[in-house]
């Protein structure tokens, strides 16, 4: 997978964290450093640990060979499923659903979240299952030859960024940019994942 390509994923699937950082940064008086640090890393870890999770799932039962068989002639089928997906649940979301930043829990507590930190992260573990499955088609790597840690960490640190922006953001400006940062992110994940698929039909 190019870069680019990477880069593109890994902010569509941080727009999910970035809204909800700017609905906390609604709920707060003050934003200070240590509640940026704590967002960030709280959203950004999860959302490389997510598809870490979905990669390993994907290489340790590939080594059965029916089971590889099977996700050698479908990976770009699942890869183009999941992420558009995971890109039309963001949509649906965006355009479906009543604004949640007034009544968002202002808490920095560990529960609270752990909690968010989930719920913007979950998608993430389908781009996991998407990335083994790539790899595989590529060619099986050894865990340490393996692209999936530059990747999740080009994941998680841009999650991390867009999520310490998003609190600031939610505090100084407001909550406008709420639903078009989900409704660029599900429009970026499903363009990727249209792109995949073209490639492996005409390659």
């Amino acid at each position: 997978m190019h870069f680019l390509d990477l880069l593109f994923i890994a902010i569509g699937l941080s727009m999910d964290a970035f809204a909800v950082s700017i609905g906390k940064g609604l709920t707060v008086k003050k934003v200070s450093l240590a509640n940026a640090m704590s967002v960030g890393c709280w959203f950004g870890g999860f959302q490389a640990l997510m598809p870490l999770i979905g990669y390993f799932v994907i290489y340790f039962f590939s080594n059965i060979p029916v089971i590889q068989s099977v996700i050698m002639n479908v990976d770009h089928w699942i890869a183009f499923v999941l992420l558009a997906f995971i890109g039309g649940n963001m949509l649906r979301e965006a355009f479906g659903k009543e604004d949640e930043c007034d009544s968002m829990d202002s808490s920095f507590a560990f529960k609270t979240m752990f909690l968010m930190a989930i719920a913007t992260s979950i998608d993430a573990l389908a781009t996991g299952f998407t990335f083994g499955c790539l790899e595989n088609a590529s060619g099986r790597v050894s865990l340490l030859q393996s692209s999936i840690w530059a990747d999740v960490t080009v994941i998680g640190v841009t999650t991390f960024l867009f999520s310490v922006l998003g609190l600031y953001i939610g505090r100084f400006v407001g909550h406008r940019f709420h639903r078009g940062a989900e409704i660029f992110g599900g429009l970026v994940l499903i363009a990727i994942g249209l792109k995949i698929l073209i490639e492996h039909l005409i390659g």
